[in-house]
């Protein structure tokens, strides 16, 4: 049964990265559920000149808006994701959307979920937020990502309202790819 998640595992990164897969630093996050969900589902980061990448896959999740956010301790270990800490904020800015105004570093937004629980979001940090490896400030690794129950409404403080946490996935760096 394990070699048979490790195959499917290694080939979701073949089809989601293609020809790409063996270029630039990569990291990712294994979302499993918490608080009794059925969420779980995978993060993909991929850095190449200087820009990171994130692609979540989600399923189990409740249809409409949900929110993800990055939370600064990569600790996924208590039964309702509170050991991952709060939203990952190293600049100790406000909570708000992503690219707009003031936003912690970890405020990636919604994905929507579809009828059949399952929802999928890319976002590229343009903002020179992200690292893989980087300078403490702006390294993804050692993180989490974590799925919360609602939708993030962008403006309560901290976290946006957005419920318990329902998946939590501690981000790690993918080791053996090799850089062009």
């Amino acid at each position: 049964m394990v070699k048979k998640q490790h195959m499917i595992f290694v080939a979701t990164l073949i089809f989601l990265f293609g020809c790409d897969f063996r270029q630039g630093k990569r990291a990712q996050a294994k979302i499993e559920s918490k608080s009794e969900s059925l969420v779980s589902g995978q993060a993909f980061f991929s850095e190449k000149s200087g820009k990171v990448k994130v692609e979540i896959s989600l399923t189990g999740a409740e249809p409409g808006p949900t929110a993800v956010h990055l939370h600064s301790i990569g600790d996924c270990s208590s039964e309702d994701g509170t050991s991952s800490g709060g939203h990952w904020n190293p600049t100790k800015e406000k909570h708000g959307k992503w690219g707009e105004g003031q936003f912690h570093s970890g405020d990636i937004g919604n994905i929507n979920i579809d009828d059949s629980g399952k929802g999928t979001l890319i976002l590229i940090d343009q903002h020179n937020r992200w690292s893989i490896g980087g300078p403490a400030e702006t390294n993804v690794i050692g993180r989490a990502v974590v799925v919360h129950q609602g939708r993030d409404d962008m403006v309560s403080q901290p976290s946006g309202a957005a419920g318990k946490r329902t998946g939590c996935g501690p981000i790690i760096e993918i080791k053996g790819v090799t850089e062009k």
